[in-house]
């Protein structure tokens, strides 16, 4: 399908909403509505967004890689992972989906309600599936400049540091929200005289204990305990290594 015609006016209206929100106008109508559907709402799970997510998802890290490769080339390999395991995460494209307000965009089933708060899971997905709709309705140029366009201030934050101190809130958001629990820090090690000491903290929640990582004090520790945390809820790699 590639025209409006082929969708009813109340879909045609709901997609031309979207692409105003996203800012951008697909020629393939149906590779948007395919970016927007869930699986519960899709007829057949190939009707879903799953595999534009894997692809989506691809095209993210690459497009990301770039800009920080060419944005910061004084920046070791690590520290350019660091930056990117925080920028590519799905916390982040969750909250990407939420600042365009796509969750009333959704087609999902009757099982969920985009009236309430959708998990964010289903917002990442929907963020990395409109990444690959761009790609394939577009090209490479397009999708590129809607990553760089979307992505760059999640850059500077994450580049800058600032994104430390949300950690710890969208951690509780996330765990509150999808685990009905809280979670804890505890302190594993303290290294270093009293004026230079150092703190190793890991998170935890319904017994399960996250990759630890050192502060400077037990707030930072804190803190990037809570990215290791979700960064491995998301599925990437711990961006703060439990050395000193």
């Amino acid at each position: 399908m590639d025209s409006d015609a082929e969708f009813s006016s109340d879909i045609s209206e709901h997609l031309k909403l979207c692409e105003e929100r996203l800012g951008y106008t697909f020629q393939n109508k149906s590779l948007l509505h395919a970016a927007l559907t869930h699986a519960s709402g899709a007829q057949h799970r190939l009707a879903s967004n799953e595999r534009l997510e894997f692809l989506g998802d691809a095209i993210l890290g690459y497009v990301v890689c770039e800009m920080l490769f060419q944005q910061f080339p004084e920046l070791l390999e690590g520290q350019l992972t660091r930056i990117k395991s925080v920028v590519v995460s799905r916390q982040t494209c969750a909250k990407l989906s939420h600042r365009m307000d796509l969750e009333p965009m959704l087609i999902v089933g009757k099982g969920i309600s985009t009236e309430q708060p959708v998990p964010r899971s289903l917002l990442a997905d929907v963020f990395e599936s409109v990444v690959a709709a761009i790609y394939l309705d577009g090209g490479n140029e397009a999708s590129r400049s809607f990553v760089r366009r979307t992505m760059q201030e999640e850059i500077d934050l994450a580049a800058s540091g600032e994104t430390d101190d949300n950690y710890k809130s969208m951690l509780q958001q996330l765990v509150q929200r999808d685990f009905g629990a809280t979670p804890t820090y505890h302190l594993i090690d303290e290294r270093g005289p009293d004026h230079e000491k150092r703190f190793c903290v890991a998170a935890q929640f319904n017994n399960r204990t996250f990759p630890p990582a050192w502060g400077e004090n037990k707030k930072a520790a804190e803190q990037r305990a809570a990215g290791n945390a979700l960064a491995n809820l998301n599925g990437n790699q711990p961006p703060f290594l439990a050395d000193a």
